[in-house]
């Protein structure tokens, strides 16, 4: 099993939602495929955005970072419409 750091941003000004971290680990496993290797979603919300850890089954880091970028795309449109921006923390 592989790590990959995601950063999630809100809008700039933003309210703290509390639920947050609930809605960014359910769309993650909703749009998640079994390709993706998804295993573990962790998510925390800091004062500057959010935090969430990718656990996924990959034989090397570039595969998991490949598969993370994958299933990032796919949610890519349903984090905007929550006004959620980032990506692969590297």
């Amino acid at each position: 099993m592989r790590m990959v750091c995601v950063l999630l941003k809100g809008p700039a000004g933003g309210p703290r939602l509390t639920a947050l971290p609930s809605l960014i680990h359910d769309l993650l496993w909703a749009h998640a495929l079994p390709a993706d290797g998804l295993e573990h979603v962790r998510t925390r919300q800091l004062p500057h955005g959010l935090d969430v850890v990718l656990f996924l089954k990959a034989s090397t880091d570039e595969a998991a970072i490949r598969s993370a970028e994958v299933l990032l795309e796919r949610v890519r449109e349903p984090f905007a419409r929550h006004g959620l921006t980032g990506g692969i923390a590297r």
